[in-house]
C-alpha cells in the first residue's frame, strides 16, 4: 500500500477495499515474523477504529490477539476472541463467527481440552464463507485435521489433510501444500507410522523443488525428526545442519525445538561434542526467550549425553533436575492454563452479566411482559422483516375495562395480580397460534397491552383477537375479584408493510391507528374488538 493505514484517506469506500485486503493478507499470512504481523494487525485495527467498522476492527483485533497468544499471552488472547465471538453471535456475523471459533480452537489446543478444540474447529469450517480465500480455507482445515489427530480421530484426519492438500493443489499454491504435508507427516509420526510419514516426506521434498525454496526450520524439525524415528541419524544432523543459522525472525521455539533435534540426531549418530555444543546452543535460546517446556526437554537430553559419555553420575543428577524441572513445568502449566480458562470465565460471565441487565431492562418486573422499551427496539425490525417478505402483521393495543374500579374497591394489590393473570391468559393465547414464533406480547403500561402478530392479516385478525378477548373474560376470577367482572377492549391494525418502508416511522403510525380502533371498542360498549 501506498499509504499508512493508520492515516485517513479522502475515499471512504476506497479505504475500506484496502483495509479488507490488507486484513484478508494478513489472515493469509505465510510468514513467522510476529513482530511484523502484530505491528500491521495494530495499525488495521486503528484504520478500522477511524473508519467507524466494527467488523474489520473486531478482524483486526482478532489478528493481534492471535500474535499475542503466539507469544504466550493465552488468558489476554483469550478474553479477545470471546469477546469477538460474543459480538458476531450477537451480530449474526457469519465471517467472525467462523474466525472466532478458529481462534478459539487453537485457544483450546493450548489448554489440552481437545473436546472443544475440536468442537470450535469443525464449526469454523461449517461457518467458513463460500467466496473465502483458498489459502484460508486451507488453514482451517488444517487446524480442524489437527484436532482430530489430537482427539484420536487419525483416519478422519487423514480426510481433511487430503481436502487441504487438494485445495493447495488446485490453487497452485505449494507453500500451503508443505504446511498440510507437514503436519501430515507429524501426524503420522506421533501415530507411530513413520514408514508412512517418510512417504510424505518425500511429497514435501517434491513440493519444495518446485515451490524453489528451502524448507523452513519446523519443517526441517519434522523430517528430522521421523529420520531419527527411522534410525537415519546421519541424514537427520544433515537436514539441520545450519539450523542455528536461521534469520532472526524465525520463531524462536521452532530454532529451539530444531537444536535440541540436532543434538538428539548427533547422540545416536555418536558425535558427542557436536551433540553438546548443538545442545547448549539450544539451551541459550531457551534462556534468552524463556522457553521452559523446551528448557526441561533439553535437561532430559543432557542426562542422555552424560549417559553416553559414561558420566553416570552426572547423568543421574542431571535427570534428578530433569524430573524436578518437569514437575515444575507442569504446575506452571496448570497455573496458566487455570489463569486463561479463568479470564475465559470472567469475560462469558461478564457477557451474561450484561445480557442479564440488558434482559431486565427490557421487561416489566410485575408481569415479566417486554415493556415499552423492547417494542420500540423489535417493532420496527418486525415491520421491515414483513415489508421484505411481502407478508402481514397485526398491532393490536389491550386496555382492561374498568380498571381504575378493581384497584379502588379491592385494593391495588389484587389490581396487579390482575394485570399479573391478564399478562399470562394473552401469552398464552399467543403461544396458540401460527404467530408465536416471531409475535409477542408487551406491557406498554399502567393496564395497556400491546400484541403483535406476524403473518396474521385483515382476514384473520378479528377472529384472532376475539379468542383473546373471550379467553380473558372466562378467565376464573371469582377467586381474585369477587363478583367484578374482568374484560378488555382491543383496537387493533392489519397491514402489509411496503418493502423498505422506515419500521419506526410505519410503527408510530400503526400504533396510532390501534389506539383510535382502541377508543372506538371503549366508546362502543367495551368488551369487544375494533379492527
Amino acid at each position: 500500500m501506498s499509504r499508512r493505514l493508520s492515516e485517513p484517506a479522502t475515499d471512504p469506500a476506497r479505504a475500506v477495499a484496502e483495509l479488507a485486503a490488507e486484513l484478508d493478507d494478513l489472515e493469509n499470512h505465510q510468514g513467522h515474523d510476529v513482530d511484523a504481523i502484530l505491528a500491521r494487525a495494530t495499525d488495521a485495527a486503528k484504520a478500522a477504529d477511524m473508519l467507524g467498522d466494527d467488523v474489520l476492527l473486531h478482524r483486526a483485533r482478532l489478528l493481534q490477539a492471535d500474535m499475542h497468544q503466539r507469544e504466550g499471552n493465552v488468558g489476554e488472547a483469550a478474553r479477545t476472541f470471546l469477546t469477538t465471538h460474543a459480538w458476531a453471535e450477537q451480530h449474526d456475523c457469519r465471517p467472525l463467527r467462523a474466525r472466532s471459533h478458529f481462534h478459539l480452537a487453537l485457544t483450546f489446543h493450548y489448554l489440552g481440552d481437545h473436546a472443544a478444540s475440536l468442537e470450535h474447529a469443525l464449526s469454523s469450517v461449517e461457518l467458513l464463507e463460500d467466496g473465502a480465500a483458498p489459502g484460508l480455507r486451507i488453514i482451517y482445515l488444517v487446524r480442524l485435521a489437527n484436532s482430530l489427530a489430537e482427539s484420536g480421530s487419525t483416519d478422519a484426519a487423514r480426510d481433511r489433510y487430503r481436502q487441504a492438500e487438494e485445495l493447495a493443489v488446485a490453487a497452485g499454491d505449494r507453500t500451503r501444500q508443505l504446511l498440510v504435508l507437514n503436519n501430515l507427516a507429524y501426524t503420522e509420526l506421533e501415530d507411530g507410522n513413520a514408514e508412512t510419514a517418510l512417504a510424505v516426506v518425500e511429497r514435501m521434498h517434491a513440493a519444495r523443488q518446485v515451490l524453489g525454496r528451502d524448507f523452513l526450520i519446523v519443517e526441517r524439525d519434522t523430517i528430522a525428526n521421523i529420520q531419527i524415528s527411522t534410525g537415519e541419524f546421519a541424514a537427520a544432523e544433515e537436514t539441520l545442519r545450519d539450523v542455528h543459522d536461521a534469520p532472526r525472525w524465525f520463531e524462536a521455539h521452532d530454532v529451539a525445538d530444531a537444536s535440541l533435534t540436532l543434538a538428539v540426531a548427533q547422540r545416536r549418530l555418536g558425535a558427542l561434542d557436536r551433540a553438546q555444543a548443538s545442545l547448549d546452543r539450544c539451551r541459550a535460546v531457551c534462556a534468552d526467550q524463556k522457553l521452559a517446556g523446551v528448557r526441561v526437554r533439553a535437561m532430559a537430553e543432557q542426562a542422555e549425553l552424560f549417559a553416553a559419555a559414561g558420566d553416570f553420575e552426572r547423568a543421574f543428577a542431571e535427570y534428578k533436575r530433569f524430573h524436578a524441572g518437569a514437575e515444575e513445568l507442569r504446575s506452571t502449566q496448570q497455573e496458566a492454563r487455570a489463569r486463561a480458562r479463568q479470564a475465559m470465565f470472567e469475560t462469558a460471565e461478564a457477557r451474561r452479566d450484561a445480557e442479564r441487565y440488558r434482559e431486565q431492562a427490557r421487561r416489566d418486573p410485575l408481569t415479566g411482559l417486554y415493556n415499552r422499551r423492547f417494542v420500540d427496539e423489535r417493532l420496527p425490525h418486525t415491520l421491515a422483516a414483513a415489508g421484505s417478505a411481502g407478508t402481514a402483521v397485526t398491532v393490536a393495543l389491550v386496555d382492561l375495562d374498568h380498571f381504575k374500579r378493581i384497584n379502588d374497591t379491592l385494593s391495588h394489590d389484587v389490581g396487579d395480580r390482575v394485570l399479573v393473570a391478564v399478562a399470562d391468559v394473552l401469552t398464552a393465547g399467543l403461544a396458540g397460534g401460527p404467530a408465536a414464533a416471531d409475535g409477542f406480547v408487551a406491557r406498554m403500561g399502567g393496564e395497556e397491552f400491546l400484541v403483535v402478530l406476524p403473518g396474521v392479516g385483515p382476514g384473520e385478525v378479528h377472529a384472532r383477537l376475539d379468542d383473546l378477548r373471550v379467553a380473558v373474560r372466562a378467565h376464573p376470577w371469582r377467586p381474585v375479584t369477587g363478583d367484578l367482572p374482568v374484560t378488555v377492549s382491543i383496537g387493533a391494525v392489519a397491514v402489509h408493510p411496503a418493502a423498505g418502508a422506515p419500521g419506526g416511522d410505519l410503527q408510530a403510525a400503526l400504533l396510532a391507528e390501534a389506539d383510535r380502533h382502541l377508543y372506538a371498542a371503549k366508546r362502543g360498549g367495551r368488551d369487544r374488538v375494533v379492527c
